[in-house]
């Protein structure tokens, strides 16, 4: 069985992966093991400076990653550029502050008595990781884990195998131990058993809600941690004294960027009446001036989606939506009369909530406008939703909007991250994940590095 990559902006299969075998598996984990004892005699600090050398290796061959993300999944080169120098940036923030953040803690107890918490290695992190955002969604994991001494085993989604065969050769081309990251082509069914391993202590999932659950009930019948970052129905909450301009930019950006396959982009516009008609019309116009085309060309704005089924999935959704009511404001959908997998992007209207497709998840360039009578409607909008990622509220009272923002919060849902007047996005300074079906667990910042860490108390007597 092979993994066969095919380019989106063509079609064509232009290369394929055989699946590892149960001997290349039980050879990987033995590795692993064998490093992870291997590591213990080594400080943050040394594992900081190999991270550093990493981080060099990622933007030294940023153009090489680039160029095989076009390939496999269809990313702009120049937003596939920014992600490749994105990883190394993740890898030089964790080589920067990591071991900081790992220094002991310490407590008192029965009033005199001290004690301290020390940051420890716990065995091997299964990582299996999506095709959007193929080197630094890996680099979220790699990083913090390699510093604690965690050895990472990847499974990357099948139709990026190329990056996952680029990422590990990065990393091996500065790394001086095997065994501290290895990437396996593997079916479902091979990871299953990785997660059954005993020595497996950890396992990070990026995907989607059915996947989580599929993963954390595997991991649950092995007692292994795990940390799940699902989907999105971010909120993209546009207030009455919101400058429209920047929203508008904003949304568009946050919306249509890596053809709208961002699980924190914009999926739902909510604008009060006040300012709706303003925003629609400049929405729409930005929405009707996209470029598809050729991802390696700099006039494109939009490339194709990453697989035919990815296309077709995302027009299935559109059409149910239509059939259920709502109203097309900027026409587009599948374009099957040229080669590759391109979607022109839409924008809908008047989704209502009997709407089946109210609360999914459009994984594409389809943007939603919902229009609220005032804040507190928008509110109430912006929470009705199971998903609980990330959001955005513009207003140019900061005041208003950070109230705005807590509402977010404590209403009748919640959600892992709110930005104001700007679109959401991932930051190695700041924690990203989410709650409710949007999974828990945080990635980036120094919780990333607790995540799969003992947290070994050590009490004086």
């Amino acid at each position: 069985m092979n993994f066969k990559i095919v380019n989106p902006y063509t079609g064509k299969e232009i290369a394929a992966y055989p699946v590892n075998s149960t001997e290349d598996i039980s050879d990987a984990l033995d590795r692993a093991d064998k490093y992870f004892t291997f590591q213990r005699r080594h400080t943050f600090d040394q594992r900081a400076q190999q991270l550093g050398e990493i981080a060099k290796a990622f933007h030294d061959n940023a153009e090489v990653l680039a160029k095989t993300a076009t390939e496999n999944m269809g990313k702009r080169y120049t937003e596939a550029l920014a992600e490749a120098n994105a990883a190394g940036n993740i890898a030089q923030y964790y080589a920067d502050n990591g071991p900081k953040a790992l220094t002991p803690k310490p407590y008192t107890y029965l009033g005199d008595k001290q004690a301290q918490m020390q940051y420890e290695s716990t065995g091997i992190v299964f990582a299996i990781e999506p095709w959007n955002f193929p080197y630094t969604q890996v680099m979220r994991v790699f990083a913090p884990n390699f510093l604690l001494g965690n050895p990472v085993i990847l499974k990357h989604a099948p139709i990026v195998a190329g990056c996952a065969d680029q990422f590990e050769k990065t990393v091996y081309s500065v790394m001086h131990a095997h065994g501290g990251f290895q990437n396996l082509f593997l079916t479902n069914d091979q990871a299953a058993a990785i997660i059954a391993d005993d020595r497996v202590q950890g396992v990070a999932l990026t995907g989607s809600t059915k996947a989580g659950r599929i993963v954390a009930s595997e991991a649950a019948q092995a007692l292994t941690k795990t940390t799940l970052e699902l989907g999105g129905n971010d909120a993209f909450v546009v207030l009455p004294d919101a400058d429209i301009d920047q929203a508008v930019a904003d949304g568009a950006i946050s919306r249509l960027r890596n053809a709208g396959q961002v699980c924190t982009s914009a999926k739902r516009y909510i604008v009060t009446e006040a300012n709706a008609d303003e925003f629609v019309t400049k929405m729409k116009t930005t929405f009707e001036q996209q470029v598809l085309g050729d991802p390696m060309a700099d006039d494109t704005t939009i490339g194709p989606m990453s697989s035919e089924r990815a296309r077709d999935q995302l027009q299935l959704q559109v059409d149910t939506a239509v059939e259920h009511g709502a109203e097309i404001l900027v026409d587009g959908g599948a374009q099957k009369d040229r080669d590759g997998f391109f979607f022109k992007p839409m924008l809908l209207g008047n989704l209502k909530p009997d709407n089946p497709m109210y609360d999914a998840e459009f994984f594409g360039p389809v943007g939603q406008v919902h229009i609220a009578k005032d804040t507190d409607e928008a509110i109430q909008i912006a929470n009705d939703t199971q998903c609980g990622l990330a959001g955005a509220v513009y207003s140019q009272d900061l005041d208003e909007a950070k109230r705005v923002a807590d509402q977010l919060i404590t209403g009748q849902l919640i959600t892992g991250q709110i930005f104001l007047n700007q679109p959401s996005n991932g930051y190695p300074e700041l924690p990203f994940g989410g709650v409710k079906s949007s999974g828990y667990g945080r990635e980036m910042s120094d919780q990333a590095l607790y995540e799969f860490a003992n947290k070994k108390m050590i009490a004086r007597g």
